[in-house]
């Protein structure tokens, strides 16, 4: 906790202990001398108010007596800004992010190419120059969607060290080549790398991991299927291997399956690979608490089912 109090020190916040029930919004009107309604709505969606340590934007929170309400003066310092990731949670203990297709979660030692833990990092050192954030789980480069990290080491290790058991929910959407044959279906398969890291799957275990994919398909047209998935381990390029495993691999997947050659231009359709992390539901290691996240189907993955 010594962190977290540097951090409210560091950025100059302002208390305001809760004495009876409110909800929010009224309560900082009541509360900040001359703040109009706009105003304290700006405070809101600019993800400057806190309420017992972790950022509030709804305007109707209730509030309870005994709960610690906290207004950051210093809002520049604050926001995180950058074309690859969209901040969706932040508390004391954890982050939860949306990436863009395109970017590396983060970098091997030595490799200097934008990542998204350093873009992480950066944002948290204008908090307080001693704090990082530590990689919890990954995606694909070129794959979008939520990823998760601690902002402490031994809140990563509470993660990581039982990752199936707090994680409750987590999938993922894609588009894949051709109409799926089954409305839903699970893959079972033991996934190993050959000697140029490409991974590929057995049906029987030859040493590798074993690898459980669940799916379900969503829609068919165009030619191509859009496919939710849900993993029950989380391997190595598990999907895309699996995918590829039925005879319909994900669009601009080149790696696995999506090539000129079986599909002409339609390999690269939507410019990008199509799979996306579009929930992700875990039990806070701290609090204990059920959180459950979702974001949108990337707008390119639904005009090829137009």
């Amino acid at each position: 906790m010594t962190q977290y109090s540097d951090y409210r020190k560091a950025n100059h916040y302002t208390n305001y202990p809760v004495e009876q029930p409110a909800e929010l919004m009224q309560f900082l009107m009541n509360r900040i001398s001359g703040i109009s309604r706009t105003k304290a709505k700006e405070l809101l969606s600019q993800r400057m108010v806190y309420v017992d340590q972790e950022i509030v934007t709804q305007y109707n929170h209730p509030l309870k007596p005994g709960q610690l309400v906290q207004v950051c003066k210093n809002r520049h310092k604050h926001e995180l800004k950058s074309r690859w990731v969209r901040l969706v949670y932040e508390d004391a203990f954890l982050l939860v992010v949306e990436k863009k297709e395109g970017i590396l979660t983060n970098a091997l030692p030595g490799d200097r190419r934008e990542n998204v833990k350093a873009i992480l990092d950066e944002y948290v050192k204008r908090q307080n120059k001693t704090f990082s954030v530590h990689t919890v789980h990954r995606l694909d480069k070129g794959t979008s969607g939520l990823l998760l990290f601690a902002k402490r080491r031994d809140v990563q290790q509470m993660l990581t060290s039982d990752w199936r058991g707090v994680v409750k929910d987590r999938r993922y959407i894609a588009v894949v080549h051709g109409d799926m044959e089954k409305d839903a279906g699970t893959v079972s398969s033991w996934l190993s790398d050959n000697k140029m890291f490409v991974s590929y799957s057995t049906p029987y275990d030859n040493g590798g991991k074993e690898s459980i994919t669940h799916y379900h398909t969503l829609k068919r047209t165009n030619g191509f299927s859009l496919v939710e998935l849900k993993l029950d381990t989380g391997r190595k390029n598990q999907i895309r291997v699996h995918m590829q495993d039925l005879h319909h691999p994900i669009v601009g997947d080149f790696k696995y399956g999506s090539t000129q050659e079986a599909y002409g231009d339609r390999h690269d359709a939507a410019g990008r690979i199509c799979l996306h992390a579009f929930r992700l539901a875990f039990r806070h290691p701290i609090t204990g608490e059920q959180l459950k996240f979702e974001t949108e189907i990337p707008s390119s993955f639904t005009k090829l089912l137009k």
